[in-house]
């Protein structure tokens, strides 16, 4: 396989939100660009399977999830690290912009599904991940970017530049 270009996708969002000077940390195997429309061919479910359950739905499906992401711009900002060699995704994330009345109807950028394949690993492609998203939501007009972590993950977190300030609760639906 061999890397695709961007003009040749169809992305999530504009890529230019990604500052250039991550682009160019990047070594020069890797690619950091938003999710496009033919991720479903590059292990997107796959990679996310490694973070929790992400069943294979069928492409007509994850067609559909992308397409509802591009019909709410200024929302949905998930972003892909491509392996060139292989044109396979070896990490991704997401960050998506909450609007609030708070705060003179300010926005809230929430970091959600930081996940790294094994593939990916050992390059600081997660720390990489949060400094991209972060400088996402605050070109975005973000106040706060919050995410919520698993204790163990806490120093990882730290490290990025985030604190501790609350706790999560969450109920699953059953």
């Amino acid at each position: 396989m061999s890397f695709t270009p961007d003009s040749e996708l169809k992305l999530a969002f504009d890529a230019a939100l990604i500052p250039q000077h991550f682009k160019d940390e990047l070594p020069d195997n890797l690619h950091v660009r938003p999710i496009s429309s033919t991720d479903y061919s590059r292990g997107h479910l796959t990679v996310l399977a490694d973070l929790t359950k992400a069943p294979d739905t069928g492409l007509a499906a994850w067609q559909s999830r992308f397409d509802a992401i591009l019909s709410t711009p200024n929302t949905y900002y998930p972003i892909a690290f491509i392996d060139k060699a292989t044109d396979r995704i070896v990490a991704l994330g997401t960050v998506f912009v909450e609007l609030k009345f708070l705060r003179d109807n300010g926005r809230v950028g929430h970091i959600e599904d930081i996940v790294v394949h094994k593939d990916g690993q050992g390059k600081g492609l997660g720390k990489r991940i949060i400094h991209v998203l972060t400088a996402i939501a605050e070109q975005a007009g973000c106040y706060k970017v919050i995410l919520d972590c698993s204790p163990d993950n806490e120093a990882f977190y730290e490290k990025c530049g985030y604190k501790n300030v609350g706790v999560e609760m969450a109920k699953y639906k059953a």
